[in-house]
């Protein structure tokens, strides 16, 4: 099978978790090597976390739990098809227009502004409140027109921290339009947050947000890339098409932890992810969480573990912060001179400043990280 593939170059390969000689994670590795362009869809009627990670890991771009149904199957390969296509087609630049696609790099992109996404592999770790004091912070700079975008699209708590009741507007009232092909009411449904941040909240209910698909999310964050000079996504700690395709649309992603083994071992494997995903290390950017000496554990532990540099840290300063969440006012508007206010600004320099230029995700996307791995080991 391994050989047909090979000479067959197939787009998407179906693979079965469970097989007589080599099981479909062996083979979906051994296919990432000889196959790289084939996009595995993995079927299993195991459906824990375990194997889902592992055949992540492997290279699966999708994971099926057996029984499904037909309509299932063909909407799995139509999204996977789908959605490598377009990877290939932003990654294919050739020799012929590398010049052209590194001054997009260096500078403003006619495409539109940075798209930066807010991911932890791990929960609890202040992902959210991270997104929306970012967002806040970038405003506060002058000059930049800011999106800040819920994409935690079941259980979104970015409407909360801003104090915004989303039952009147949301993503999910965009659905129509979208199937539609068309997103011109965008503006309708976008809040303007008394910060100066335009915020497009999640669904006010998980079951609005079952008819919002990756196809859906994908189109909006094109449009807001459009819009907005810069757009944040707050992304919720799971891994689905719809966190997929925003990883995939943005520009930067910072992935935040916190000095908890829960985390860093999490944030370990999730390098491992963006390796098989194709992602270039400069479009990962490390931030540490509630950084506190006194935990016990230090940065250059956490860099050992992951293979990779601890680029921003915010202190830990669970009073301001508990404290702002409470009256959903974020922290940066209610003591801009704490510390914790600081660090966050530093990072909202550092994202729309000279560091990060508004350059197409996939030329980020297609430079192979390079940063040495290593077990998750203390001594």
């Amino acid at each position: 099978a391994i050989e047909r593939a090979v000479a067959l170059a197939p787009d998407v390969v179906l693979m079965d978790i469970n097989m007589p000689d080599m099981d479909g994670i062996a083979a979906t590795e051994l296919l990432a090597v000889k196959v790289p362009t084939a996009a595995v869809v993995m079927m299993s009627v195991q459906g824990e976390a375990d194997y889902l990670r592992r055949s992540m890991l492997a290279g699966a771009r999708e994971f099926l739990v057996k029984p499904f149904s037909s309509d299932e199957l063909n909407a799995s390969i139509r999204q996977v098809w789908t959605r490598e296509r377009d990877k290939m087609a932003r990654i294919g630049i050739t020799a012929a227009n590398a010049e052209a696609a590194q001054r997009a790099a260096s500078g403003p992109s006619a495409d539109g502004g940075v798209v930066v996404a807010v991911f932890s592999p791990k929960g609890g770790v202040g992902r959210t409140t991270v997104a929306v004091n970012l967002a806040v912070a970038a405003v506060s700079i002058g000059g930049k027109r800011v999106a800040l975008m819920d994409g935690s699209l079941q259980f979104g708590d970015v409407g909360v921290l801003l104090n915004l009741n989303p039952k009147s507007k949301s993503i999910a009232d965009l659905v129509p339009e979208l199937n539609a092909g068309e997103i011109e009411s965008i503006d309708t449904f976008i809040i303007d947050h008394s910060s100066g941040v335009r915020v497009l909240l999640a669904p006010p209910s998980p079951e609005a947000a079952e008819h919002v698909t990756a196809n859906h999310a994908k189109r909006v964050l094109e449009r807001l890339r459009t819009d907005n000079d810069l757009t944040i996504v707050d992304c919720p700690a799971t891994f689905n098409d719809t966190t997929l395709a925003i990883l995939d649309e943005a520009d930067v992603i910072l992935t935040i932890l916190s000095l908890e083994i829960t985390s860093i071992k999490n944030m370990r494997l999730f390098m491992e992810v963006t390796d098989q995903l194709g992602y270039g290390s400069d479009k990962i950017r490390i931030v540490l969480n509630r950084a506190d000496a006194a935990l016990g554990i230090r940065v250059s532990d956490v860099e050992n573990s992951i293979g990779r540099k601890v680029q921003h840290t915010i202190v830990s300063d669970g009073r301001s912060v508990v404290y702002a969440l409470n009256r959903g006012v974020p922290f940066f508007l209610s003591n801009r001179e704490a510390q914790v206010s600081q660090d966050i600004l530093r990072l909202a320099n550092a994202i729309v400043g000279t560091e990060v230029k508004a350059a197409p995700a996939a030329i980020k996307a297609s430079s192979k990280a390079t940063a040495k791995k290593s077990l998750f080991a203390w001594r």
